[in-house]
C-alpha cells in the first residue's frame, strides 16, 4: 500500500502537563505568548473550525509517547505513525513486531510506564531510532492539515483512580496560511479512569468550542448506559463509529438505530467502505434491458471475512430498503461458515431469502469482516437478474464453484486501490468501466430482525 508522506508540521507546543481548571488559560497563553516569528517567518493563530473528541479505549499510544516510541500529536488515532511506533516498541522488547496493539505488548508498556512511574529506570533503553513521519501520517495529521481544530482526547486507563491528568498541545500544518499566518490545530489529552473522566464530563462539553460543529469518535462500543458516551453524544452533531470492531455486531447494529431513532447523527466508518459495492450493484441494473430484472430477485448470498458480520448486514440493509423488503425471520445456523439466514417479503408479497457467510481466509485484510463476494440470483430461471459482485478471493470462490458462469461479473478494487473519486471495476460481459463513489459519511440504517 503506498503511503502518503508527512507534510512538515511545526510545533508551536510540545505536550505540557497542566491541571484541568488552568486548561483553556494555558490554551490562551499559548497563542497570547507566541510573539515571534516560527522557522517559515509567519505567526500562528488558533483554528476556530470545529471540535474533534476522540474516545480512545486504549492507552496505547500515550504509552508510546512517554516511553519515546511516539513522536506524533496525541489524538487517539491509529495511523502510520502508530503502526511504526509500535514496531519499534516490539523490537526494542523483543517482542513480535506486528506493528498492532496486542495483549504482550500493551502489558509490556504498561510495565515499563509503570517503571519509569516509580523513578525507576525501564528495563531496555528508550528508543532513539524512531522517526515519525518516515511512514507516512495518520488520520489526525490530515485532518490538521486540511482543516486545523481543536481535538479533545480521552483515555480512560484501567487501575486505581487518581483523577485525570491533562495535557495541552498546538501542531501548525506550514502549508496551512491564511496569508502569511499559519492556522493551528490544538490538542486537550485528558487521561484517568473511565469513572474519573465521567466525573469531568462537564468540564469537557464546556472545553468544546462554542457554536461550531462538535464530532464525536466513540472508538470504543457505543454505551447508551455509559453517561459519558449519553452526554457527549447529546451535544455533538455527528458520533463517529466504525462497526468493524463491534464484538457482537447483529446487537450492537440495533442499538445503533435505536440512536438514530432518538435523533443521534451517526456517522460508521464501515459504511463508508461499502460504496463501491453499493455503485456496482446498483450500475449493474441501470441497463434498460435490466431494470425491470431486478424486481425477480428473491436469492442473496453475501460472503464476507470472518470475524464480524458488520458489512454484511450494513449492506444486506442497505438492499432491502431500496427494494423495499420486509425482514420477517432471522436465524443463525453456524457451522464452519457461520451461516445466517434472514428472511423478507417484498411488497408483492414475494419471498426473499438471505444468506450471510463468514469466510475464513489466510490473507485477512486491515479491516474485519470486508465483504469479498456478492450473488444476486432468482428462482426465476428466465429473469435476466443473475449478478455476482466479488474482490480478487471472493471470485476465485465463486469461479472454482461455477456460479459465476451464468451471471453477469463484477470484481471490486480493494478500497486502498482507489483512485480518490472513482473505483476500479472490471466487467467480464462489457470490458472496462468506472464507477464514481460516495466521500461522505452516511448514518447507519438499522437493520430488525
Amino acid at each position: 500500500m503506498s503511503t502518503i508522506q508527512a507534510p512538515p508540521i511545526f510545533s508551536l507546543q510540545n505536550p505540557k502537563d497542566v491541571s484541568l481548571s488552568d486548561i483553556e488559560a494555558e490554551l490562551q497563553l499559548i497563542w497570547q505568548g507566541y510573539g515571534g516569528d516560527n522557522p517559515e517567518g509567519t505567526a500562528a493563530v488558533r483554528a476556530t473550525t470545529f471540535t474533534f473528541v476522540v474516545y480512545e479505549p486504549e492507552e496505547t499510544q500515550h504509552l508510546l509517547a512517554i516511553l519515546g516510541f511516539y513522536t506524533g500529536p496525541i489524538d487517539g488515532i491509529l495511523g502510520p505513525r502508530m503502526v511504526s511506533a509500535l514496531k519499534a516498541a516490539q523490537k526494542t522488547y523483543g517482542l513480535p513486531r506486528t506493528g498492532k496493539a496486542d495483549e504482550a505488548t500493551k502489558a509490556k508498556l504498561r510495565e515499563e510506564y509503570v517503571e519509569l512511574r516509580s523513578g525507576k529506570n525501564p528495563t531496555r533503553p528508550l528508543a532513539t531510532d524512531f522517526s515519525g513521519g518516515e511512514e507516512g501520517y495518520g488520520l489526525a495529521d490530515a485532518i490538521a492539515a486540511a482543516n486545523p481544530c481543536r481535538i479533545i482526547a480521552l483515555f480512560p486507563i484501567s487501575g486505581v483512580d487518581t483523577g485525570v491528568e491533562a495535557q495541552v498541545s498546538a501542531y501548525c500544518p506550514i502549508q496551512k496560511r491564511h496569508q502569511n499566518t499559519l492556522v493551528c490545530c490544538e490538542y486537550i489529552t485528558l487521561r484517568g479512569t473511565p469513572a474519573a473522566l465521567e466525573r469531568i464530563g462537564g468540564l469537557i462539553e464546556e472545553l468544546l468550542i462554542g457554536e461550531l460543529p462538535k464530532f464525536l469518535w466513540w472508538k470504543a462500543t457505543p454505551d447508551e448506559e455509559n453517561p459519558l458516551f449519553r452526554r457527549l453524544a447529546g451535544v455533538s452533531s455527528t458520533v463517529i463509529i466504525d462497526s468493524s470492531a463491534f464484538p457482537e455486531p447483529e446487537a450492537e447494529m440495533l442499538v445503533m438505530g435505536s440512536l438514530v431513532e432518538k435523533g443521534i447523527a451517526i456517522a460508521d466508518l464501515n459504511w463508508r467502505r461499502l460504496a463501491a459495492w453499493q455503485e456496482l450493484t446498483a450500475s449493474a441494473f441501470d441497463p434498460p434491458e435490466r431494470r425491470t430484472a431486478i424486481k425477480e430477485i428473491d436469492r442473496v448470498t453475501i460472503d464476507y471475512e470472518s470475524g464480524n458480520s458488520s458489512q454484511a448486514l450494513l449492506f444486506l440493509g442497505w438492499l432491502a430498503s431500496r427494494l423495499q423488503w420486509r425482514p420477517v425471520a432471522f436465524h443463525q445456523e453456524g457451522g464452519d461458515y457461520n451461516l445466517m439466514k434472514v428472511h423478507f417479503v417484498a411488497a408483492d408479497q414475494r419471498p426473499i431469502e438471505a444468506e450471510l457467510a463468514a469466510i475464513p481466509l489466510a490473507d485477512v485484510g486491515e479491516v474485519v469482516g470486508d465483504l469479498i463476494a456478492l450473488r444476486l440470483t432468482s428462482t426465476n430461471i428466465t429473469a435476466n437478474c443473475g449478478t455476482v459482485l466479488c474482490s480478487e478471493s471472493g471470485c476465485m470462490r465463486m469461479e472454482s464453484g461455477g456460479v459465476a458462469q451464468s451471471a453477469k461479473t463484477y470484481q471490486v478494487t480493494p478500497l486502498f486501490d482507489q483512485k480518490p473519486s472513482f473505483s476500479s471495476v472490471s466487467n467480464s460481459s462489457a470490458g472496462d468501466e468506472k464507477c464514481s463513489t460516495k466521500k461522505v459519511w452516511q448514518s447507519v440504517r438499522k437493520f430488525s430482525s
